[in-house]
């Protein structure tokens, strides 16, 4: 298969936002067939998301305010990548901070890119087993309540429109179907 009439060139960029977490920029591209077209898109360091798996066959989850949409949502564990920091440590960290657990058992399941159409963000899914409660170490300005819920439940939760994130409902997708036997659990 000849890829090549659907790769669009840069032929320049120039920043429009430089935040804190996110960066904007407006790329001119050249399209195959020679026109040339305005790419706006968002550059982000990348996440994780983690299915910690309690001893009772439960997963934890986690409710929380967030700002764009001005509501509560349940999710699981998550959390950005900082600069140089490998992502499975940033799983690690993140699963301790936000929820108190550490666990013996890690496995890198998938990455998935949330939002293709206008940013680079992608986040990385996370097996967690072995969970041991060490005591939580949450940011400063963080608030969370962790909850538990089986696979079962958080699917029907998804199919009610109580679970609307995008990360959360991906990774659940893997869950469901390790927890059937449907998939092997990576090596």
């Amino acid at each position: 298969m000849d890829d090549s009439q659907l790769i669009e060139h840069t032929l320049g960029s120039e920043p429009v936002y430089d935040g804190v977490l996110l960066k904007v920029r407006r790329d001119q591209v050249m399209l195959h067939d020679g026109h040339q077209t305005v790419r706006e898109w968002i550059a982000h360091p990348g996440a994780v998301v983690i299915i910690a798996v309690l001893d009772n066959g439960n997963l934890l989850f986690e409710r929380q305010f967030r700002y764009p949409l001005r509501r509560i949502f349940t999710e699981l564990p998550a959390g950005k990548i900082d600069p140089g920091e490998h992502p499975l440590d940033t799983a690690k960290r993140e699963l301790r901070e936000e929820t108190g657990h550490t666990a013996k058992l890690w496995r890198h399941l998938a990455t998935m890119h949330p939002c293709i159409g206008y940013a680079d963000e992608r986040i990385e899914i996370f097996w967690a087993q072995g969970l041991i409660y060490v005591g939580h170490q949450r940011d400063h300005g963080e608030h969370l309540d962790v909850i538990e819920m089986s696979v079962a439940d958080a699917l029907l939760a998804v199919q009610d429109g109580e679970i609307t994130d995008g990360k959360t409902i991906s990774a659940l997708m893997w869950a469901d179907k390790i927890h059937s036997g449907a998939w092997p659990m990576p090596e």
